[in-house]
């Protein structure tokens, strides 16, 4: 009974203390990804290393993910990861004539992902479903050539080719899953071993034909490379789902980039991506690979996948490419226009170049080393979009003799500084002008000296007016690239007055 009227007491105490509202969260650190390899790293088993021992630096620069290259086993050591063989050897078995991978081991790359981890960053994989390569050998298989600028057309009767189809992983020996890859679970591939010939067939047999749902360029672009992955096949949909759940439970995954989007069943990624949310019970953020300058394919990818996961924003990186090459008459007020950015901001993933884009690459389009600081002012520093940090910027490229992208940390130092500290709070765009454009961040109270004041120029230089917010009055505000060495004292009315040299940008701040 004594108890009890301790309880009563100390409940009537409670009740009678004023009421306290739930603490405001503090305003979250801007997500910032990181493309944490390039396509031409040495083989030499260390890049999982790498990462390793630059995770606490990586932290101080402010990314808060990283993108690593696909782990596991492909068709050579020194495949950089997209001939996948194996999805679930990473780096532990001896197939293909190698037990690591290009950048090392399973047991490299899972202390890599603690050590990440240990510094609050998360980990996404890349997902390479649309093909297989390296096959153990040849099956017989019933096909049809067909034409490769409208793979709808076929131009052959059916004939019998030696497809290299057959994959039973015999160095794993059923190790994590005991899944057998036959010819029915593909649509096609471009090697008839018998003829030593190169086409693209399409198989014939088993109601096969190419996946619907995929990108209509060629006429139907279900076939990229390798042999090509049926998604209609029960047996390769359920197997997939069971490698995912895998892969994310065996690395301790955060989420995925999805490779080849464009040359997969579209439906299908909806519900691959479903399932191992699902199965794993974690919400994986996932970008997409939709490689191609069209808003419109890519709005309707988006649909159809019914808008659950991001896209890179292929065309903004087009963009950033004219604008590179156009020698300052670029229009710059028009950047952004028919991006995925500007249309569907919470969905966007935006790069500067990849290792798809670099120099000597089949999709080579990369951006004009003097306008890539420029460009990633544009996505480091504005509200919109989720940005991404291309390894072979920071780091530099290798392995194109003379035109290897240069070491621009030094350039991009400031902007990520910028984007970890400064870019918070309201913004007010100043996109009016050809040549000089710019935009605010009025900052937040629980971020000290948050807000900044972005300018740049493809052309001759300049200044604009903008507004940074009256919270800022009396501040006086300095360029934090170093380009510009003009203070800026902020007006009564929260407005300044900032300069950018031509072909620079400057971003301010306190």
């Amino acid at each position: 009974m004594k108890k009890v009227r301790i309880f009563l007491v100390a409940l009537v105490a409670f009740m009678l203390l004023p009421f306290q509202p739930a603490t405001q969260a503090a305003t979250p650190q801007n997500g910032t990804m990181m493309q944490y390899f390039e396509w031409y790293l040495p083989n030499d088993g260390a890049h999982w290393n790498r990462l390793n021992t630059d995770a606490t630096n990586l932290k101080n620069l402010g990314i808060t993910t990283v993108w690593i290259p696909p782990a596991y086993k492909g068709t050579s050591q020194n495949d950089v990861g997209y001939g996948a063989y194996d999805l679930y050897d990473l780096g532990e078995f001896n197939q293909k004539g190698t037990t690591r991978t290009k950048y090392g081991t399973r047991a490299q790359l899972q202390s890599a992902i603690t050590s990440l981890k240990n510094q609050g960053i998360g980990v996404y994989g890349d997902v390479v479903m649309n093909h297989k390569g390296g096959a153990d050998y040849t099956e017989q298989v019933q096909a049809v050539e067909v034409n490769p600028n409208n793979r709808n057309q076929e131009t052959s009767g059916a004939y019998t080719i030696s497809a290299w189809t057959g994959f039973n992983f015999p160095g794993r020996n059923n190790t994590h899953s005991s899944f057998k890859w036959r010819w029915y679970h593909f649509d096609g591939t471009d090697w008839d071993q018998s003829r030593s010939l190169s086409r693209i067939y399409k198989f014939r047999g088993d109601g096969k034909a190419w996946d619907n749902e995929v990108s209509g360029e060629f006429g139907n672009y279900d076939y990229l490379m390798y042999a090509d992955v049926d998604f209609e096949h029960p047996e390769v949909k359920q197997e997939m789902k069971n490698w995912g759940k895998w892969y994310v439970n065996t690395l301790n995954l955060d989420g995925f980039r999805l490779d080849a989007v464009k040359h997969i069943k579209h439906d299908y990624i909806q519900e691959w991506l479903t399932d191992v949310r699902r199965t794993t019970g974690k919400q994986l953020f996932t970008v997409a690979e939709y490689w191609q300058n069209d808003l419109g394919a890519i709005n309707n990818y988006l649909a159809k996948t019914g808008y659950t996961h991001s896209v890179f924003d292929v065309p903004l990186h087009y963009n950033f490419q004219q604008a590179g090459n156009s020698g300052g008459f670029y229009d710059m007020s028009k950047i952004f226009d028919n991006t995925v950015v500007k249309q569907h901001p919470t969905l966007a993933v935006t790069i500067v170049d990849n290792h798809d884009s670099q120099p000597g690459q089949s999709l080579e389009s990369t951006v004009a080393p003097w306008f890539k600081p420029l460009a990633y002012a544009m996505i480091m520093t504005r509200q919109q979009g989720y940005p991404t940090l291309f390894y072979g910027d920071f780091y530099g490229t290798k392995g194109n003799s003379g035109r290897e992208i240069p070491n621009l940390s030094a350039k991009l130092d400031p902007i990520l500084k910028a984007r970890k500290d400064l870019a918070y709070g309201t913004q007010h765009d100043y996109l009016n002008h050809q040549d000089v454009i710019g935009w605010t961040r009025e900052g937040v109270t629980d971020r000290a000296k948050s807000g900044l004041a972005t300018i740049l120029s493809d052309g001759p230089g300049g200044s604009k007016w903008m507004y940074v917010g009256t919270r800022n009055a009396g501040e006086v505000w300095r360029d934090k690239t170093g380009n510009s060495t003009r203070t800026v004292t902020i007006n009564n009315d929260g407005w300044g007055e900032f300069f950018v040299n031509g072909g620079s940008v400057s971003i301010y701040g306190e």
